[in-house]
């Protein structure tokens, strides 16, 4: 029996046993007459009555004589003889009500039962949310994608600056689904996937939202960590499920966030087990971007910061065909996006944003946009009634710089160390920053952040995306600027550089290792390339040099960082005197500013 032919049965049979209850209802009411107890009383009187049987609620009698209009038999619901013996003193119809049991017993079962249910289900919703089920067990394989329709998007091109290369990519996606059929007209479908690249903070989920709202379509947004959850099985039913609420919904957009999380290289980890959770969920992701047709108006957009770490499958050509670099913006692209933020708060009218965004070189648009917030919020704390640009210096310093703390008190001597050290730095600047790009823009010696007990600001006078073997030795002075001073004053060096010597070190490596700068390793690469961003990748890295080269490049490596040391040393000696004049001013004020380093190092 198939299940159509069940389903059928099961109304019959139910509507038979309908029909038999209502029949044998009918057939009981349609025989006995319901009365009022004395119009009974009064038909007892009157010897109407052949039988009569008394039950605890209710009186019945049988009629002697019975017509059409009356039925064979009189029920009525008693009354207490007292009261109906006062009652029958009067010319007065009367009668009792006679609770209804079948809903008094309903109620009596059904409520505990209601009550059990909706307690059990609060609590094991709670727990299931907990455990990362979601909505219950039901709902584990369902899509957790947010859905966002034009109105709710409300995102255009208009609200992203800065990254006019990216847009200009996507655009083309926008003008397709607007009019599929101009571009299909030769032939050309649409690449099915477009993977933005780029930082962290760069506008990535900004862009693929801004292209809904001028789309007009349906936007499917989800995270990539949003697939996974501990049951087998559950991230590749959510693929599915995305995909075929998305087909409904064609033209229509998705957007993967965080797709590494979800599309890391499959046996890059062989101690982790070659087949869990993650891979299935990866195969099916790949499955459906094969299944799809783009010509559909359905477009997969993805956003991830570690493209290295992506597997090669989700790349090649035919899932994500496009690859969309949003990079940090240049100093044009840094004046759009502050534009764009500062329309929100009141700008004083020496508030440059020219100068703003060239003092925040290498700044990414979500750092530009708390820029602008913090500066607002300096300006509200000190009664204000605009923001001025030293609102943003001061915002600047406390992104960079960290918070001011001026309840760290040093003792003199540790003062003095820390005076002479900053000045070290802003020396040596002086003297090599102008062919580096750089200037120095304060010093101080008020602690700030976790560890800074001083800290010399120095910013790019121009974006910079190359820089030679001169320029990377002279960036090494300036960091080890701090050690050559108080070696220079003091005769010792203290803790206090060992920032400066990490960051020293690693720039003196990379020049042995990766760039080929050193003259006796030669023009050889021995370490891979970090991630495509600057940021290493996790995969396991196959050492390619021998014992003897290792050697060789830590001794490559000290040679450069004791050269740039011993330049710092040099310089500093050569202006002692203009380095102890400006020592005692710093510990007099406590800043100081560019112009007046410049006084002082050219005095």
């Amino acid at each position: 029996m198939d299940e159509k032919t069940r389903f059928n049965v099961a109304y019959f049979v139910a509507a038979f046993l309908f029909l038999l209850a209502l029949q044998a209802y009918w057939s009981q009411h349609a025989a006995v007459d319901e009365i009022a107890y004395s119009e009974f009383e009064q038909d007892l009187k009157d010897g109407k009555l052949s039988e009569v049987v008394v039950t605890e609620d209710t009186v019945e009698g049988t009629l002697k004589s019975s017509s059409d209009k009356r039925p064979h038999r009189v029920v009525a619901t008693r009354v207490d003889p007292a009261l109906a013996a006062r009652l029958d003193a009067y010319a007065v119809k009367y009668q009792a009500i006679k609770p209804n049991p079948f809903v008094a017993t309903l109620i009596s079962w059904l409520g505990p039962l209601v009550l059990i249910f909706l307690v059990w289900t609060f609590v094991f919703r709670r727990i299931a949310e907990r455990q990362g089920f979601g909505g219950g067990l039901m709902t584990i394989g369902k899509s957790k994608a947010k859905v966002y329709l034009e109105t709710d998007t409300k995102v255009s091109f208009a609200d992203v600056a800065g990254v006019d290369e990216a847009k200009a990519e996507l655009q083309e996606i926008v003008n397709f689904l607007k009019d599929p059929t101009r571009y299909g007209r030769l032939g050309a479908r649409l690449p099915k996937g477009i993977l933005l690249v780029g930082p962290p903070g760069t506008g990535k989920t900004l862009l693929a939202r801004a292209v809904a709202g001028e789309a007009g379509v349906p936007f499917f947004s989800i995270n990539g960590s949003e697939f996974v959850e501990m049951f087998v099985g559950v991230g590749a039913a959510r693929v599915r499920d995305l995909f075929e609420h998305a087909r409904e919904k064609a033209p229509a957009i998705i957007f993967i966030d965080e797709l590494d999380a979800l599309g890391r290289a499959r046996g890059a980890y062989p101690m982790g087990g070659g087949h869990d959770e993650k891979e299935q969920t990866l195969n099916q992701l790949l499955s459906e971007m094969d299944g799809f047709d783009p010509r559909q108006g359905l477009v997969l957009l993805a956003a991830t910061n570690r493209p290295e770490i992506l597997d090669p499958a989700l790349l090649r050509a035919g899932r994500f065909d496009r690859q969309v670099l949003v990079d940090r913006p240049d100093r044009a692209g840094r004046v759009q996006i502050l534009r764009v933020h500062a329309k929100k708060i009141r700008l004083a009218a020496d508030a440059d944003i020219e100068q703003v965004a060239s003092l925040t070189a290498g700044f990414s648009g979500a750092d530009l946009a708390n820029l602008v917030n913090e500066a607002a919020l300096l300006a509200t704390r000190r009664g204000a009634d605009n923001v001025s640009l030293e609102d943003f210096t001061q915002a600047i310093e406390r992104i960079v710089a960290g918070l001011e703390k001026k309840n760290r008190l040093l003792n003199p001597q540790e003062r003095r160390v820390v005076a002479f050290h900053e000045l070290g730095h802003a020396f040596v600047a002086l003297a090599f920053g102008t062919g580096s790009g750089t200037a120095v823009q304060k010093v101080s010696v008020i602690p700030r952040g976790v560890g800074a007990l001083g800290y010399t600001i120095q910013r790019p006078t121009e974006d910079r995306y190359l820089m030679t073997r001169r320029e990377l030795e002279d960036k090494m002075a300036m960091l080890l600027g701090g050690r050559a001073a108080e070696l220079t004053v003091f005769g010792e060096a203290s803790t206090g550089a060992a920032d400066d010597l990490v960051k020293a070190t690693d720039l003196a490596r990379s020049m042995v290792t990766r760039y080929g700068l050193s003259d006796e390793l030669g023009a050889v690469a021995y370490e891979d390339n970090p991630g495509f961003l600057g940021v290493p990748g996790q995969l396991p890295v196959e050492r390619r040099l021998s014992e003897h080269t290792a050697e060789q490049i830590d001794a490559a490596v000290r040679r450069l960082v004791d050269s740039a040391l011993e330049r710092a040393r040099q310089v500093l000696q050569q202006h002692r005197a203009a380095l102890d004049r400006a020592a005692e001013a710093l510990l007099a004020k406590e800043t100081l500013l560019e112009n007046e380093l410049k006084g002082f190092f050219a005095g």
